[in-house]
């Protein structure tokens, strides 16, 4: 496994980018876990549906944003060791994509708590 990814580890730039992607990913769970007791019972998480119903989920729904950024985050860290020998710009790339989405999700679910409390 660690030969898997030797290529994007001794690339400076793609590693400290992954590496704050994954402090980016964690850093709301213990944010969430704090403010948990005091969540509403219903959160907007979806902001992209139409107002009412659809629009809102349970207080655990908060945690949907830091599972698909950490979903995002392993596919990107093993396609970029993939593709790393033929093309280290596209694993730049993918690294970057990570951490712009980890970056997003941090900031909706501060504000989305932010907003509810």
């Amino acid at each position: 496994m660690k030969e898997f990814f030797k290529d994007v580890t001794t690339d400076k730039l793609t590693f400290r980018v992954f590496i704050a992607t994954f402090i980016f990913t964690l850093l709301p769970l213990p944010y969430i876990v704090f403010f948990y007791r005091n969540l509403p019972p219903y959160l907007p998480v979806f902001n992209q549906l139409p107002w009412g119903q659809p629009r809102i989920a349970p207080p655990f729904g908060v945690f949907i944003p830091s599972l698909i950024s950490l979903c995002i985050l392993i596919s990107n860290l093993v396609l970029s060791s993939v593709l790393y020998k033929k093309t280290p710009l596209v694993s730049r790339m993918l690294a970057v994509v990570s951490f712009i989405i980890s970056l997003l999700s941090l900031l909706f679910v501060f504000r989305t708590i932010q907003i509810v409390l």
